[in-house]
């Protein structure tokens, strides 16, 4: 035999031994595997495979044995929507020579397809020369059933918020943008894509109004930094460019590590409110205005060198920002003064919070001031915003001031002293921007002297004192106070008051007024109530003075005679309102009282107010 045959035939031999190793390897793979000669036709394929494809026993792929097929001739055995791709993948391996990937779905014995990944390899030997292409298919139908379980989910929930009428934003842990509703999309006016790509090439109009972003870009670079959410309130361009309102409220999402994942954005349109809110403030601009020009002190009535005195101070401290302490008798008009002081400020835009300390409760006034956290006590069910945070760049006034228990006046000098609250059951202090205005009908150094009040918090209110003069030291004052109380209440009940009846102005001036002008107001109001013709009159057996009173700094001592005359004034505004205490028809309104003094003074007096009320 001829030495060339002989090399052959070992060349063959060879080759046939190497091939049944690779059959041997390739079976043993926990796979479905196969390998195919250079030009691509598949010469063999595994038991995993073959059994998963129904091939006989005998079948020559089972073999290795090279039937003479082409390259595409496993195509039939894909799903029919594969076909395409596959060839595309295929052949562009067979004509570079280089590893190619694709997924399909192969055909059982049973007529039924499966997912799997089918990945082919380059088998080369030691000159480069392509010996075989090696190929694994990897069942992956579980993984592919779970995507299109998720997509479908995922379809569903775009569906869901492409239907809720909200603007819907989704952004990923670092702000880069991925999803946007159909609501939100039509306000722009652009597509996903596009929304996508401004964020990424930096063209197209921005977003937010110029006059919002550095703000806006502030907000987010705390919350990234943070993690925290947030919300915000900013102007959003339409796609016909003008601009609305939205309330944005961020949320994040994290995964079971606490890692950041998803920022989700809802956005509410607020424009009406916020353009409802510009007109309030416009309006109010301008009826502070007006009030200003008609009534330089609003409420507060006369000309007297006393009153004088008064709003001097008030003018000259009302910008300062300082605290003031408001002293003077009860009835001598101290909110008054207060609310002057604020509307003159530069606080008068933002809110003023009047708190009588006197009539909340005390194991409720550290609740009422500075606020509780859910859960704080029995009957906390959620959190409550105390009377500081709601007067928050405002003004508080803090009448009565000398009722504070010992805990909340260390916790108002606080207050005073670090400008931050802490609400009860916190453990957060919480900054706050708020002017104080305070005021008590007592002699706050004999409190202080007597231990009842504190001497450093004494000193941290009585920055600015002022001290209203009581009502008879404003004698001058009392002919312009009765007509202004006429005019007032003769409107409200809708009786028309043309005269005054000759002596009564002298009557009134010879009254010491120990209620000070609250009493003048309700007297006023009682004789309108009670008259039956146009001429103003009061009876003067309800202005009887008394030796026995003694008029002191923070009150007068009422005789008993006047006591007699409270008593009288009390019943006839029960009996008027048959009984009944609050509200706008009540005996409280009638005498210009609040409901907790007239009930107090009821018990004090011994009335039994029930027998007023209406059968």
């Amino acid at each position: 035999m001829p030495r060339g045959a002989n090399i052959a035939r070992l060349d063959q031999t060879a080759a046939a031994a190497f091939s049944k190793q690779l059959q041997e390897t390739l079976n043993a793979v926990p796979a479905h595997t196969w390998y195919a000669v250079p030009s691509g036709a598949l010469i063999f394929v595994n038991e995993r495979a073959a059994d998963y494809g129904g091939l006989p026993n005998d079948h020559p792929l089972r073999f290795g044995i090279d039937i003479g097929a082409s390259w595409d001739a496993h195509i039939p055995f894909l799903h029919p929507d594969d076909h395409e791709e596959t060839r595309r993948v295929w052949s562009n391996c067979l004509r570079t020579g280089s590893a190619g990937e694709v997924t399909y779905r192969i055909r059982n014995a049973s007529g039924e397809y499966r997912w799997f990944i089918g990945r082919a390899e380059p088998l080369r030997g030691s000159d480069g020369t392509l010996l075989y292409w090696i190929g694994v298919n990897l069942d992956v139908e579980e993984r592919m059933q779970a995507i299109k379980a998720l997509r479908k989910s995922e379809e569903e929930l775009r569906q869901i918020l492409d239907l809720t009428p909200q603007c819907i934003v989704v952004f990923g842990p670092n702000r880069e943008r991925i999803f946007m509703n159909r609501i939100a999309l039509d306000y722009l006016g652009v597509t996903l894509d596009e929304w996508i790509n401004r964020r990424v090439t930096g063209k197209g109009p921005s977003e937010i109004h110029p006059d919002d972003e550095k703000r806006i870009q502030a907000q987010w670079d705390r919350a990234l930094s943070s993690g925290s959410d947030f919300e915000t309130e900013h102007r959003i361009r339409k796609a016909d460019g003008s601009h609305r309102w939205f309330l944005a409220t961020h949320h994040l999402m994290r995964d079971e590590d606490g890692k950041p994942l998803r920022w989700h954005v809802a956005c509410t349109d607020i424009d009406d409110r916020k353009r409802h809110q510009e007109t309030l403030q416009r309006e109010n601009a301008a009826l502070r205005a007006e009030i200003g020009r008609s009534s330089m002190f609003d409420e507060i009535v006369g000309s007297s060198e006393p009153l004088r005195k008064v709003l001097a101070a008030v003018d000259k401290v009302a910008l300062a920002d300082s605290t003031v302490l408001i002293l003077g008798e009860t009835g001598t008009g101290k909110e008054l003064v207060a609310r002057a002081i604020h509307r003159r400020s530069k606080r008068a835009a933002r809110p003023f919070i009047g708190v009588n300390c006197g009539a909340i409760p005390a194991s409720l006034i550290a609740s009422e001031l500075f606020g509780h956290e859910k859960g704080a006590f029995t009957g906390a069910t959620q959190r409550h915003l105390g009377r500081f945070e709601a007067a928050n760049g405002g003004t508080i006034f803090l009448d009565e001031i000398g009722d504070l228990p010992p805990d909340i006046q260390i916790s108002l000098l606080r207050v005073l002293q670090e400008r931050e609250i802490e609400r009860v059951g916190g453990d957060k202090p919480i900054p706050v921007d708020v002017r104080v205005l305070a005021a008590t009908h007592r002699d706050p150094e004999k409190l202080v002297s007597e231990g009842k009040f504190r001497q450093d918090l004494f000193y941290r209110l009585n920055v600015v004192p002022i001290t209203m003069p009581p009502l008879r030291e404003r004698v001058t004052d009392i002919p312009v106070l009765t007509e202004y109380f006429i005019a007032r209440f003769s409107k409200r009940v809708g009786k028309k008051i043309g005269t005054i009846k000759k002596g009564t102005m002298e009557v009134l001036q010879a009254y010491s007024w120990p209620g000070n002008i609250r009493e003048l107001q309700n007297v006023i109001e009682r004789a309108i109530i009670l008259s039956d013709t146009e001429t103003f009159v009061v009876d003067e057996a309800w202005l009887k003075r008394q030796p026995g009173i003694v008029h002191q700094n923070g009150g007068a001592a009422l005789s008993g005679a006047l006591l007699a005359h409270e008593k009288e004034a009390i019943e006839t505004a029960l009996a008027e309102s048959g009984g009944r205490m609050s509200g706008p028809a009540g005996a409280a309104t009638k005498l210009g009282m609040p409901v907790s003094t007239l009930d107090s003074k009821i018990r004090r007096l011994g009335i039994d107010k029930y027998r007023f009320r209406s059968k």
